[in-house]
């Protein structure tokens, strides 16, 4: 594991196009029970545009950014030793259906705990109007090996 990928910023990911439906596939996944994450009618008579993403949704946007940073040849993470450590998420705003989504990933800090590396990572995630949305903090553990 590089230390030295501390302080990285990567290039923002390719636009995403929420849809309707991978909310609501999401909803299910997850077990999300509120109507606004279903129903569009709930929704839009709860003052929202359009079915609303649970919470933990920018996962979806994060993975992608996170995908970047495992690619990265410098960056020497063993995907086989990667566990999730941690993860937050700081809201602006609900993710609607119909926003589309950039997310920009810096590293904010690298570890080295017990022959571990832990990482975090906050990925910025924006709208087509480059508004902030949310920032999804994630902690990922690079295992020593054994």
């Amino acid at each position: 594991m590089n230390p030295d990928i501390q302080g990285r910023t990567l290039e923002p990911t390719a636009p995403y196009l929420v849809g309707r439906e991978k909310i609501r596939e999401f909803s299910r996944a997850v077990f999300a029970t509120n109507p606004v994450n279903r129903d569009s009618a709930a929704a839009q008579a709860a003052g929202y545009a359009d079915v609303v993403a649970p919470p933990t949704f920018p996962i979806v946007i994060q993975q992608l950014t996170l995908d970047q940073l495992l690619a990265e040849p410098d960056a020497g993470i063993d995907f086989s030793r990667v566990v999730h450590g941690d993860q937050r998420f700081s809201y602006t705003r609900p993710i609607v259906a119909g926003d589309e989504l950039t997310g920009r990933l810096t590293v904010t800090s690298v570890k080295s705990l017990g022959g571990n590396s832990m990482i975090t990572a906050d990925t910025v995630v924006t709208d087509a109007a480059g508004e902030h949305v949310v920032t999804a903090i994630s902690t990922i553990v690079v295992r020593a090996e054994d």
